[in-house]
């Protein structure tokens, strides 16, 4: 899943795909290079981002998965959003895909939006706002808190009838590095909950903090990581850097099938 975010104040790449011919040849690189999907977000969730209204979040993202289905109709595209409406017009632009990081914690309506709509749902382990996470990593058990919760989730999920589910454990969201490694040693455990994994390690600050380094620098250490996780049981990585993660798939995929 390759990233694409029209936002001026992501943390790795802010401001370098908000006009509509960066946007377009950041797609077609992406999807040239081999993306399955393309995960559109026009509100930034690193810690302490600034909070935007919907009305900017919608003008952001709406306009841009349009131009990007124009230009590549047969793209699947996933719109990275917490609010119902800016995913509900989406999906109505031609997204195919709902990629919620408060796992419909920061909007009543969005589990019904997602039912009525019956699209595949991301669901992420996040506590609080991406304004106030970083208050909140205290648990007793990570890998087990994650796990009870996903079941909570799941469970709420189809219960509304929203059928294609995948979990996501949401590296370094409310968690410290410690706990986002200790979490992706124990990644395989999540695969009891008998739904897809997605795993979003990307340049984060677990990597280049642990190596001393920059976003900028630590393509080496997401491509470590995410051999790690497509070891473990990881279905999906969210990415910015599409050529590089596909080769990390091909060799985990030759390497289980040596078995």
């Amino acid at each position: 899943m390759g990233i694409i975010n029209v936002t001026p104040d992501s943390f790795y790449d802010g401001g370098k795909t908000t006009t509509t011919p960066a946007i377009l040849a950041q797609a077609e690189q992406m999807l040239t290079e081999g993306a399955t999907f393309l995960d559109v977000g026009g509100y930034s969730s690193r810690p302490n981002a600034t909070h935007i209204s919907e009305a900017e979040e919608m003008e952001r993202v709406i306009p841009v998965v349009s131009e990007i289905l124009k230009t590549f109709p047969k793209a699947l595209l996933s719109i990275d959003t917490f609010r119902s409406k800016v995913a509900h017009k989406a999906i109505e632009a031609g997204a195919c895909m709902i990629n919620d990081i408060s796992s419909g914690a920061l909007d009543a309506q969005m589990l019904k939006t997602v039912a009525s709509l019956q699209v595949p749902y991301i669901t992420m382990h996040m506590k609080g706002t991406p304004q106030n996470m970083n208050t909140k990593a205290e648990y007793d058990s990570i890998t087990k808190e994650v796990m009870y919760y996903f079941t909570q989730k799941i469970s709420e999920a189809r219960k509304l009838g929203i059928n294609d589910i995948i979990i996501d454990p949401g590296f370094g969201f409310a968690k410290t590095a410690e706990q986002s490694f200790e979490l992706l040693n124990h990644l395989e455990l999540l695969k009891s909950l008998e739904v897809p994994i997605l795993a979003g390690l990307s340049r984060k600050s677990m990597i280049y903090k642990t190596l001393d380094i920059s976003a900028k620098e630590a393509l080496n250490g997401t491509s470590a990581l995410h051999t790690v996780a497509l070891q473990k049981g990881a279905n999906l990585v969210r990415v910015h850097d599409v050529k590089e993660a596909i080769e990390c798939v091909a060799l985990v995929t030759k390497l289980k099938s040596a078995d």
